[in-house]
Order: structure tokens, then C-alpha cells, then sequence
């Protein structure tokens, strides 16, 4: 099974947020809870957390991509899939 990493509603009136660092790379164990991206919002820089354990499989958010708020970034394997 593959959970998406969605860029999360941070504020009322978010609507989009920009990537600025991959923490982990394709390839790489992942951990639930673990800081996966850095996101830009329009007030603050934000950790987006490893929504759970796995197998970083892919990355559809590039560094400097403007995405939406409820967009998938990233794709995660979940261990027996």
C-alpha cells in the first residue's frame, strides 16, 4: 500500500506553500513523525512530518515548486506492500 504526502493547511487563509528542502531522498527508509520536507508557507518555514513508515518511493514536489494546499509531494511504500 502507498500513502501521499500532502502539503497540510496551516493557516485560514493558506492556500499554497513552496518546497525548500527535501530531507530524505528516494530510496530512503522513512520513519512516521520524522521531518520529510521543508515547506515555505506565507508566514513561517515548516517541517512536514513523514506521515508514516516506510520507503520514500516518490517525489512529485520539486525544491522552488509553488504547491496547494491538499496536494500530494511525495509518495511513501508502506513495509509488505
Amino acid at each position: 500500500m502507498r500513502v501521499r504526502v500532502k502539503i497540510p493547511k496551516l493557516g485560514l487563509t493558506m492556500t499554497e506553500a513552496t518546497i525548500l528542502e527535501w530531507r530524505k531522498s528516494v530510496g530512503d527508509a522513512v520513519t512516521a513523525g520524522e521531518p520529510l520536507v521543508v515547506i515555505e508557507t506565507e508566514k513561517a518555514d515548516v517541517e512536514v512530518e513523514a506521515p508514516a513508515s516506510g520507503t520514500l518511493v516518490e517525489i512529485l514536489g520539486a525544491v522552488k515548486q509553488v504547491c496547494p494546499v491538499g496536494g500530494a509531494i511525495a509518495v511513501i511504500e508502506l513495509p509488505g506492500a
